[in-house]
This record gives C-alpha cells, sequence and structure tokens, in this order.
C-alpha cells in the first residue's frame, strides 16, 4: 500500500517557518514527507534539511518522495527526542527552523496490519516503530486496572474510563484479548447505549488512550520542546501541530515557560532568578485549518498550529 498522508496545515506551517533558502530546517516527524518537500522545494544548493520518523515505512515513503531533492536532503531514522544526537552526529550545532506534525498517518491509520484502527479487525499493535517488543495488546492484557483506567481518563479523556477499564480486566480473565474487534465489543459493553447513538464511535478515546501510553507520545513531546528551542539560531522558528488538547496544552506551556521564564513570586519589584526569555510565542491563538481544508480533509479538524520564534 503506498503511503499516503494528507499534510495538515501544510502552507501555514511552511510559511510560519520564514525559510531562508540558504537554512538547515529539521522536519523531526518526517511521515510521507509532505511539508518537507514543500521546504526542500524553498532552499538553495546550500541549504539542508534533515526529516526524522522512527516508521520504517515513512522513511520509504519519504524517501522516494523527496528523490528531487536528495543532495540537499538527509534523512535519519530515529524519535524526534533523540534530534540533539541527530544533529551531533551530522555536525550541526543549530537549525533555522523546526516542524513536528504529531498526527498518526493515513497510512498508518490505513495499514490493517499495524493495528491503529478500530474499523477493522486486526491484531492489536500500535506501535510507531515496529522495532519495539511492547504492543497495544500487552497493554490490554497486563495493566492493572488501576492502571489501564488512569490512560483512558487522562489521554482518551473519556468519561466512562472507570468502566471501560474494569470491563477490560473482567473480559481478559476469561481469554487474553487479541484483536481490535474483541476490544470494541468490550468498550461497547462499558458505554451506555443512549451515549454510542450519538458520541461518535465508542472506541475513539479508548485507542487514543493506549497509542498515545504505548508510544509514550506526551512524554516525548514534553522532554523535547525546550531542547529544541536551543538548539534554534536567532529568528528560527519552531512548528507544531498537534490533534487533541492534551498535545496542544504541553506546547502552549512550553512555549510561554520559554517566553516568560522568570519564577520569582509575582510581588517581587524585580527578577531574581535570572531566568531569561529565550524567545517569543509567535501564535498567540493557534491557526487552525481552513474551511477549505477541513472539506477536502477531514482529519484535519482538530489540528492546531503553534509557532514560537528564538531571540
Amino acid at each position: 500500500m503506498e503511503f499516503k498522508h494528507k499534510s495538515v496545515l501544510l502552507y501555514e506551517t511552511v510559511e510560519n517557518l520564514n525559510i531562508k533558502p540558504d537554512g538547515i530546517y529539521v522536519d523531526g516527524t518526517l511521515g510521507g514527507g509532505g511539508h518537507s518537500y514543500e521546504i526542500a522545494g524553498r532552499l538553495s544548493d546550500k541549504g539542508r534539511l534533515i526529516g526524522i520518523d522512527q516508521d520504517e515505512d515513512a522513511i520509504k515513503a519519504a524517501t522516494e518522495r523527496l528523490k528531487p531533492f536528495e543532495n540537499k536532503v538527509t534523512i535519519v531514522r530515529n524519535n524526534y527526542c533523540n534530534f540533539g544526537k541527530v544533529l551531533d552526529e551530522l555536525g550541526i550545532d543549530k537549525v533555522d527552523g523546526i516542524i513536528l506534525d504529531l498526527g498518526v498517518s493515513s497510512y498508518q491509520l490505513d495499514t490493517v496490519d499495524r493495528g491503529f484502527t478500530y474499523n477493522v479487525d486486526t491484531n492489536l499493535d500500535m506501535r510507531m516503530d515496529r522495532r519495539q517488543e511492547m504492543t497495544a495488546r500487552d497493554i490490554v492484557n497486563t495493566y492493572s486496572e488501576f492502571d489501564l483506567y488512569r490512560i483512558i481518563r487522562d489521554y482518551g479523556e473519556d468519561k466512562f474510563a472507570k468502566n471501560i477499564a474494569k470491563h477490560i480486566v473482567a473480559k481478559r480473565q476469561e481469554k487474553p484479548i487479541e484483536t481490535t474487534f474483541e476490544l470494541n465489543e468490550i468498550i461497547k459493553a462499558a458505554i451506555p447505549m443512549k451515549v454510542r447513538a450519538t458520541g461518535g464511535h465508542p472506541s475513539k478515546k479508548t485507542y487514543q488512550a493506549i497509542r498515545i501510553e504505548l508510544n509514550k507520545e506526551l512524554d516525548v513531546l514534553e522532554n523535547s520542546i525546550d531542547d529544541m528551542i536551543d538548539r534554534l539560531n536567532p529568528g528560527g522558528r519552531i512548528c507544531i501541530i498537534t490533534f487533541h488538547s492534551l498535545e496542544d496544552r504541553i506546547v502552549k506551556t512550553r512555549f510561554r515557560n520559554n517566553e516568560n521564564p522568570c519564577t520569582c513570586p509575582p510581588d517581587f519589584p524585580v527578577c531574581v532568578c535570572g531566568k531569561k526569555p529565550k524567545g517569543k510565542v509567535i501564535t498567540r491563538k493557534p491557526i487552525v485549518p481552513a474551511d477549505e481544508e477541513l472539506e477536502e480533509n477531514s482529519r484535519s479538524k482538530s489540528s492546531k498550529l503553534r509557532v514560537f520564534e528564538r531571540a
């Protein structure tokens, strides 16, 4: 199957990078290479783009797509949380722009054996990087009832989290839960019928929670933003596209803390903590897709773009 992923907020993101033709840019979530293609097209022969992704299918697809620019593009299979190490290995100190698109690609959702989707009966997998041993099946079958409740409540923001966790634990005592449709039935039974009739697919929030937990998505994001800002040249920008409120909250908070890192009590007349701002938030409100994009790509619906510029 071809690696397809419609890049969300494509032009808004690339415009906000303020690309310098001779600059160095990092796409930390390369995917099918949609954003990278636009960035590379605006670089001179002196410019450089580093694309990072942990998914081997994405690496293959992006390598093919970016062939016209292969003399200025370097592609690395890794997690963007190791981005500093990747730059060090390439002998690069600072860069002029970084982009993260935190959405699961359409390819990953639509490729049945990847186990991200609740629409097809397949093994519970959900690994972004298939070199990882742990899968969604392990979480469903080994996490305690409390831990299942916690991740479904916190990462899925599902008000029926407690009941869903209880149903999962009861069911797996009969036999291990192996497939997406087995899990769907359990979730369905845990949610009142009148809610199921109106609230979208009942499994959506639980699957999101399991995927975030398995791939440590929020931890990786939380622990990467400050390091990325530190590696930007003055005037360099980081653009991050999020797809749910938890990610957006982390980005908003980290950007704000880098703009105003002072930890002195509000009643202090002058700052004594010595923490200096690293730059400024460009997007007071996040940029969201235009109506045209929403019509063309329903998966862009919840996306938000936030931008920070290094001082």
